[in-house]
């Protein structure tokens, strides 16, 4: 079974990430998982921590002379913001520097300050946010670059782009799979867009907000190229890989739904326009589809083609013009607290995306396929490519 966690605080000393049950012989390439890294640091609108990180991935564990070996993998992030914040997050109890806490109150609307300052009884959101705070993700990229080196080895490739920012949203449709791979090779994410113009006129679109001191959300889209079919199960409900998805994508930081294929399109249309038609081309031995609405997935199982997840996000909850509040002690109606933050962060949580529906997909893959190496998880892999080519 593929499980991670990740562990660290948003100005803590570090992020940690252990990574369990990739097999042993997997190439690790830290040139691919560093840049997976920069890229979620990129895109316009970002806001000036990422000035600050320099984000890098040390592996403690699990890997020998470049390959793994098959026991946990333990990952390390450094914060190179943690020397501005030493005693405000120092570890042990020094009552002479309590003055320097920085502590943050009133609870900012949109982040989860009041609902888990509820939860945990505390005063002050510090304690809440340091956790729930989108520097998590981070971890989260560096493990998913691992997933993707292992998919990989099985010719599966996974990439995101941009279809809106606020207000401007791209209009191309059966975009190639690698027109959205060559993004990945970009030096500079900007908005992670396809298509020039439009890129363009979402920067902008940034601007505006930047000039407002307001924020922007936005979509992204993921998607997972040459997965084969037969991935996840109808047996039980939490087996269906469609589930795994959405809940993956939406657990990352201001995401508010999910979207697989062009469900939410489909909910509009009837039938008949919108089931993706089978096909079979007898010069490779494979069932094809004329359409992919489902987005790669039926009945919670892979079918062949690609799979495409969407996330939708909400602007970024901080605000340089505060919302209203409440002072937790006098219960009087005061402004939000109000920290540096980002304006616009699609581009980033594409790049997250990614992440999760690596990690899902690999977690998949290794269920269906297993294997203690990666020589074994091959011969398994191989086995059933035959028995799909002779269906």
């Amino acid at each position: 079974m593929l499980r991670f966690q990740t562990a660290g605080e948003s100005h803590g000393q570090t992020l940690m990430a252990i990574v369990s049950g990739l097999p042993a012989g997997v190439r690790v390439d830290f040139d691919f998982i560093n840049r997976d890294l920069k890229r979620r640091q990129g895109g316009y609108g970002r806001g000036g921590r990422m000035k600050i990180e320099s984000d890098t991935a040390q592996l403690l564990s699990g890997v020998r002379h470049g390959q793994t070996i098959g026991s946990p993998i333990t990952l390390q992030i450094e914060n190179r913001d943690w020397t501005n914040w030493k005693e405000a997050m120092a570890v042990e109890d020094h009552p002479e520097t309590r003055a320097k806490y920085r502590p943050l109150s009133p609870p900012r609307p949109g982040h989860a300050d009041l609902a888990g300052c509820l939860k945990f009884n505390f005063r002050e959101a510090r304690y809440v946010l340091e956790r729930a705070s989108a520097r998590e993700t981070a971890a989260r990229v560096a493990c998913g670059a691992l997933a993707k080196l292992f998919l990989k080895e099985f010719g599966t490739e996974i990439a995101s782009h941009v279809l809106a920012v606020g207000r401007v949203a791209l209009d191309c449709d059966n975009i190639p799979f690698e027109r959205i791979l060559a993004l990945r090779d970009r030096e500079d994410i900007r908005m992670n867009c396809v298509d020039p113009a439009t890129e363009e006129k979402m920067m902008r679109e940034v601007d505006r907000a930047t000039e407002a001191r307001d924020t922007l959300g936005g979509t992204f889209e993921v998607i997972a190229h040459a997965v084969p079919p037969g991935l996840g199960s109808l047996a039980q409900w939490d087996e269906r890989l469609d589930g795994q998805l959405a809940q993956a994508v939406m657990s990352i930081q201001a995401v508010k739904g999910v979207e697989i294929g062009s469900g939410i399109e489909n909910s509009a249309r009837l039938g008949s326009e919108v089931h993706d038609e089978i096909g079979y081309d007898r010069r490779i031995s494979r069932f094809t589809r004329k359409s992919n609405r489902a987005g790669g997935l039926e009945g919670g199982i892979t079918n062949g083609e690609d799979v495409v997840v969407r996330g939708y996000l909400k602007p970024i909850s901080t605000l340089r013009r505060p919302l209203e509040s409440v002072d937790f002690e006098s219960k009087e109606t005061v402004k939000a607290a109000y920290e540096r933050s980002d304006v616009c962060v699609v581009p980033a949580a594409g790049v997250v995306g990614e992440a999760m529906v690596a990690l899902v997909l690999a977690g998949a893959f290794l269920a269906k396929f297993g294997g203690d190496s990666l020589e074994e998880t091959r011969r398994n892999f191989n086995a059933y490519a035959e028995q799909v080519k002779r269906f």
